[in-house]
């Protein structure tokens, strides 16, 4: 079977989308179902390249038992659209920047990462970077329940 393929982006790729891209992968651990993932983040921007997220990105997962250390910061390029089945952008910002640099053949697969928590009250992740721990904490929790709803969507399409 071949692996359904999920990347998250928000601008820098420090904060929200390696927290999605960690609590996504916890859930799919979770439930054993790596074998059927692959599962990355990057940025719009190449401010944090290279980077490990944010310290608190990295200490509000931890707080939850997952452990973003790991990822490292890049940016979106080309062929990330071709590869990618799912590409979930943060904000509307960036998913405005995806979709104009993505071919239209692939334009389908981007969507707003909270498109998949149609309870929430807000359609973006706000970004937290200038603000403090309850940011981070807030996001976290915006995360979660857009990641449980997104790992439900695609084991009903892909995964039955």
């Amino acid at each position: 079977m071949e692996k359904v393929k999920v990347l998250f982006v928000c601008m820098g790729n420090i904060c929200r989308s390696p927290t999605a891209h960690g609590l996504f992968e916890h859930l799919v651990n979770t439930e054993h179902l790596d074998d059927h993932f692959e599962i990355d983040s990057a940025g719009t921007h190449a401010y944090h390249v290279g980077s490990e997220p944010d310290r608190r990105a990295q200490e509000t997962a931890t707080s939850h038992g997952i452990d973003l250390s790991y990822i490292r910061g890049r940016k979106v390029k080309e062929s990330d659209f071709s590869y990618y089945d799912y590409i979930l952008a943060m904000d509307g910002d960036n998913y405005a920047i995806l979709e104009q640099a993505c071919p239209e053949e692939f334009r389908d697969k981007i969507n707003l990462f909270l498109d998949y928590a149609p309870e929430h009250p807000l359609d973006e992740v706000p970004d937290p970077y200038y603000g403090g721990i309850m940011g981070f904490e807030n996001v976290f929790n915006m995360v979660n329940t857009a990641s449980k709803g997104l790992l439900e969507v695609i084991k009903s399409r892909h995964l039955r």
